[in-house]
């Protein structure tokens, strides 16, 4: 069948049964009546039960660990993360096998979880992203079934719906008490926000707290409360907070992108959302995350006061804040672990799970709220539409994150990237894999120019009124295959590796093995 961008999706595949075509960002709606939510489990315990356990093996024991079983993990740790490859270790060790991953993403870190691949421990994955050796070698069909990539929003829903079902959620904690209050503000691996792991601890059958700085009862704030907690342990170290900044969460030095940045900020502070009670977030991706140093420098000059600021956090955002030009930072990821002490003191900093953040599953994701958002690109086509995930050989080496959500959410979505990274054309007619439809992308901001979507006669105006340098995209992707080249088209074969889920749940496109 074909889903409404003429994307030919399978109507069901083994280990993930039937699936719902793409009908647009807002099909959800349509089918809300059809939607059931899965309660969450039922727990229990005597009086005076004692939660802690002498290792990680004696909680995963205690939580009765079976074939075929879905482990869940948070990446709050991002570059830095330990704790999923010892968790894996041990599974292996009891004989565990033909697991699902439901990781809420996974990085180059976890390239150690190529051997439990290939070995079969690990079957199934369900994440935002996956990068490195272990996005290759799901590329090359060394995974059983097909890889589930799906937005964060996307994640809380589908936990909610039951989609992804956790038996173990093993969370990591910068600090934590007996009773397993839990969080990620303050220790010797602080690293803010634990907004990803918030629903997997409320849904999971066991809940087993990770950390390496036990702390007297109450370890507050409680992050994530005991009393959906089962089990706690205490290791070595739960992994490097230091590495979180870095790759795509590490803000650009580099000219070209400090260029664009700037050029998406003036096309920002062009349009009437520039003004006083704005909101704001930056995705993941130098450029992008670059562009709010000139949206701070605008303010400043312009004396606007914004409402508030969204998602993964960087040190410049908690400066605005300090600094009074936002009135709140709403906070499901720290993109700095320096960002880990203004939650924890500034009040009006304030920790949010992820389903509060994008789910579309709820009546009140922060994402439907904001005013402007600024995301990255590995491809954006002549539609708009945009991928994260596929690389020019047709790998999978990305992440999906909030891109869709936020997109779909904002008054104003811009996309900012380069019109070409070496000689690979960035702005190209067809889009190797769909990730963010183009009906929810308004401007696509390159060094050559910016791009209005048809469908925004009103920014198109306001761009052009302010002088700005508005280019027709088609025209764009032309110039840039000039100077280029057309590149090679990548051959498949038939076996689909992957499956992209858009935020709703339904197939907005799949992904299926490069031949080499």
């Amino acid at each position: 069948m074909k889903n409404s961008l003429g994307k030919e999706i399978p109507e069901s595949i083994e280990g993930l049964g039937k699936l719902i075509p793409y009908t647009g960002a807002w099909g959800l709606q349509d089918r809300l009546d059809e939607v059931k939510l899965v309660p969450v489990p039922a727990k229990a315990r005597k009086p005076h039960y004692d939660k802690t356990c002498a290792n990680l093996e004696e909680a995963i024991k205690k939580s009765q660990p079976f074939n075929g079983m879905c482990v869940s993990f948070h990446h709050h740790l991002r570059g830095g993360d330990q704790l999923i490859i010892q968790a894996m270790e041990i599974f292996k060790k009891l004989g565990i096998k033909d697991i699902c991953i439901a990781s809420s993403s996974l990085t180059t870190a976890h390239d150690c979880l190529v051997p439990f691949v290939l070995d079969g421990t690990i079957t199934k994955i369900f994440s935002s992203g996956i990068r490195g050796e272990l996005g290759r070698t799901v590329s090359e069909g060394a995974l059983p079934n097909p890889i589930v990539i799906h937005s964060h929003g996307g994640r809380a829903r589908a936990i909610k719906e039951g989609r992804i079902k956790i038996d173990i959620a093993i969370l990591a904690a910068a600090a934590a008490d007996n009773e397993g209050n839990a969080t990620g503000q303050h220790g010797p691996s602080a690293f803010g926000s634990m907004g990803y792991g918030m629903i997997d601890a409320q849904y999971a059958k066991n809940t087993i707290i990770v950390t390496d700085n036990m702390v007297e009862f109450p370890c507050v704030p409680a992050s994530v409360p005991a009393h959906y907690v089962d089990f706690v342990t205490e290791i070595e170290t739960i992994g490097d907070a230091k590495k979180i900044a870095g790759g795509t969460t590490r803000i650009t030095k580099a000219p070209l992108d400090l260029k664009i940045a700037k050029m998406a900020a003036d096309a920002i502070i062009a349009t009437d959302y520039f003004k006083n009670g704005i909101s704001f977030q930056v995705g993941a991706g130098g450029a992008s995350l670059a562009v709010a140093k000139y949206i701070r420098k605008a303010m400043i000059e312009k004396e606007v006061q914004g409402s508030f600021l969204l998602g993964g956090v960087t040190s410049v955002c908690t400066d605005m804040l300090e600094e009074g030009l936002f009135k709140s930072i709403f906070d499901v990821q720290g993109f700095d672990a320096a960002v880990s002490s203004s939650l924890l003191n500034n009040p009006k900093h304030i920790e949010i799970s992820s389903d509060q953040y994008a789910s579309p599953m709820n009546s009140g994701a922060m994402t439907n709220k904001i005013d402007v958002v600024a995301l990255g690109a590995l491809e954006v086509d002549t539609d708009f539409n945009v991928n994260v995930i596929t690389s020019s050989t047709g790998d999978i080496m990305g992440a999906s994150g909030g891109h869709s959500d936020t997109a779909a959410g904002a008054n104003l979505s811009i996309v900012v990237a380069p019109s070409f990274r070496g000689r690979l054309p960035i702005i190209v007619d067809k889009v190797m894999t769909v990730v963010t439809p183009g009906e929810s992308v308004d401007l696509v901001v390159t060094e050559r120019g910016i791009c209005v979507n048809p469908l925004r006669k009103d920014l198109e105006k306001q761009l052009k009124e302010a002088g700005l340098w508005v280019r027709d995209i088609k025209e764009l992707a032309k110039e840039v295959e000039e100077i280029v080249g057309k590149p090679a088209h990548v051959a498949t074969t038939d076996k689909i590796i992957g499956v992209v889920e858009y935020r709703d749940g339904s197939i907005i496109d799949v992904i299926r093995q490069p031949k080499k």
